[in-house]
């Protein structure tokens, strides 16, 4: 497979960085605290949950950095498992990714900034407003790469300066409890119980994104350097706004009242904001989602366009317009997405796909043994700090919550292995597409790698 310089146009540093921002921070931080507290009562215990979620995205990170600067070719993790494993391996990731990667997520986002948004305006339909932002932001990146990294930028920085809004207004609140978040012996033992793995599932579900970068690294400039530092530099913002975020809700909303509540987010509102607070968390999620949708309809195309590139029967998604803008994939996962929002149908298979998508992560990450192994003289701009740390824990850590999620859930697992079989099929039917329509002689030959 080649490396083309697809667009004429590039996004810098601040780009590739925010689309990891806001890729990352969608509705899991304001909804999945009240599960965690559930099962750890320490506030330090809690902290160090969502301390060690950012480590372990960062440990992901790194690596995908290593890879990405080796490999700089956009398709993120098709393209990655493409060429350290086989073609056919990358066909099912990249089919998976796109469809239930992306374009369900987008859906999901929107009809949550719908709903978000209703609750506010009750008189708009909150399936229309869903519809409608995802066929603006499509719009948008269709049109122009520049004004579309304006546009992200705008409403990434939006999303960061709420966030920084709402823990400054925390901190003029009056609670009518009290925290501490010095370690003692009780945050000790729960962090290494049974409670706090658990928990850590949620936490992992919510770092989900920080590999935004690396599905655009064809389209970075000085990808070697900047799309391993957009990688590192986003996880790390998201981080340490995550843990502001959890301080938040441990100050404002005692444990009792939280547990087992998703909307926590609304109850740490009404504190701050008194009786107008469900009113003003509404519309701050709503705001903080318009990036997230935003983003993802950035990043999900540039999959679909590695595919069509590789791919005879798939020739039509890689077409671009003058602007190097992959037009019909943008279409093809904005339909996608519409569909998902007008069917409702589509939140089962997102939790099917939730542990293809592990996978596939966990495929990628162990990638770097093999591109250190098979391609030892490949130019390396960036590696990755404290191999093999960094992908021996990440790798070690997701593989824990595969066995549990399996466990736990057999059934959803088993349809997500059931996903791979019939990404299985689909690479074997576009090969014998291509081999029927081409001679012999003209059939092309399987990438070695």
């Amino acid at each position: 497979m080649t490396t083309p310089d697809r667009t004429p146009v590039k996004v810098g540093l601040v780009t590739a960085a925010s689309l990891v921002v806001a890729n990352m921070i969608g509705t899991g931080i304001f909804t999945s605290v009240g599960f965690q507290v559930k099962y750890l009562d320490s506030s330090f215990a809690l902290l160090m949950l969502w301390a060690v979620g950012g480590g372990l995205a960062l440990c992901g990170a790194l690596v995908y950095g290593e890879l990405g600067a080796a490999l700089p070719r956009s398709g993120g993790e098709y393209h990655l498992i493409s060429e350290l494993y086989h073609p056919s391996l990358g066909f099912i990731v990249g089919w998976i990714t796109a469809t239930l990667g992306f374009a369900g997520p987008i859906a999901l986002a929107a009809i949550a900034f719908g709903d978000y948004t209703t609750a506010v305006f009750p008189s708009l339909s909150s399936v229309h407003l869903a519809a409608g932002i995802v066929v603006l932001c499509s719009a948008i990146h269709a049109t122009s790469i520049t004004w579309g990294s304006r546009f992200q930028n705008a409403f990434t920085g939006l999303k960061v300066l709420l966030i920084l809004v709402f823990v400054a207004s925390a901190l003029q609140a009056n609670p009518s409890h009290t925290i501490s978040i010095v370690p003692d012996a009780k945050g000790l033992a729960e962090i290494v119980s049974p409670g706090f793995a658990v928990s850590l599932v949620f936490v992992t579900y919510a770092y989900a994104g920080w590999n935004g970068a690396v599905y655009i690294v064809g389209e970075i400039r000085d990808p070697q350097r900047n799309m391993p530092r957009s990688l590192v530099l986003g996880t790390g913002l998201v981080t340490v706004l995550y843990l502001l975020l959890t301080f938040v809700f441990l100050y404002t909303v005692p444990a009792s009242e939280m547990a087992g509540e998703v909307e926590v987010g609304y109850l740490s509102g009404k504190v701050i904001f008194g009786d107008i607070g469900g009113q003003v968390m509404s519309l701050f999620i709503a705001l903080l989602l318009v990036s997230t949708v935003s983003a993802m309809v950035y990043l999900g195309p540039r999959v679909t366009q590695a595919m069509g590139e590789d791919s005879r029967p798939l020739r039509w998604l890689a077409v671009t317009n003058d602007r190097g803008i992959p037009v019909n994939s943008i279409l093809f996962q904005m339909a996608l997405s519409l569909a998902f929002i007008y069917t409702s149908t589509f939140e089962q298979v997102l939790i099917y796909a939730g542990f293809t998508l592990t996978l596939s992560m966990i495929l990628t990450v162990a990638g770097v043994f093999v591109l250190r192994w098979r391609m030892p003289h490949v130019e390396r701009p960036y590696t990755t700090w404290g191999y093999p740390v960094p992908p021996l824990v990440f790798l070690a850590v997701n593989t824990w919550i595969l066995v549990y999620v399996f466990i736990d859930k057999p059934t959803e697992s088993l349809v997500g292995l059931g996903i791979v079989g019939v990404g299985a099929l689909l690479y074997l039917v576009s090969r014998w597409l291509i081999f029927d329509e081409a001679s012999p002689e003209e059939a092309p030959a399987e990438s070695s790698s």
